[in-house]
């Protein structure tokens, strides 16, 4: 194996001969995770369902990496509603309740392909 390792998500693809996220040492960087339905594979219609997926991809993918959610510097989000953030505040409060340990976030306006309302990157610092 090389310096770098791809990490994969049972259940989650992109359209893209891309992994999930990338390792090198003990940093991870994701690629973008969306609200798709792990199970099913269908793009719920609601921001609710969305972004409770994009939470479990996230949880998901560092379990999968060697991490947890402990170890993420930084969170960036896609929002097709800008201004709609009281799901992702409440998801986001949820995932990190303490407001003296969480990480940076930051929340843009974008416009997203196939339904999706929600997507995010992360990039995080693993124990090796």
């Amino acid at each position: 194996m090389g310096r770098r390792q791809s990490i994969q998500l049972p259940g989650f693809s992109h359209a893209n001969p891309i992994p999930a996220a990338a390792r090198i040492g003990p940093f991870l960087f994701s690629g973008v995770l969306t609200g798709r339905d792990p199970v099913t594979l269908e793009m719920p219609s609601s921001l609710d369902a969305q972004c409770v997926n994009v939470f479990m991809h996230v949880r998901s993918l560092l379990a999968a990496a060697g991490g947890t959610t402990d170890d993420i510097v930084k969170m960036t989000f896609w929002l097709a509603d800008y201004r709609n953030r009281e799901t992702l505040n409440r998801e986001w409060t949820t995932l990190f309740p303490d407001p003296e340990d969480r990480p940076a976030r930051q929340a843009m306006a974008a416009t997203l392909d196939g339904g999706c309302l929600i997507q995010c990157d992360l990039v995080a610092v693993l124990e090796h």
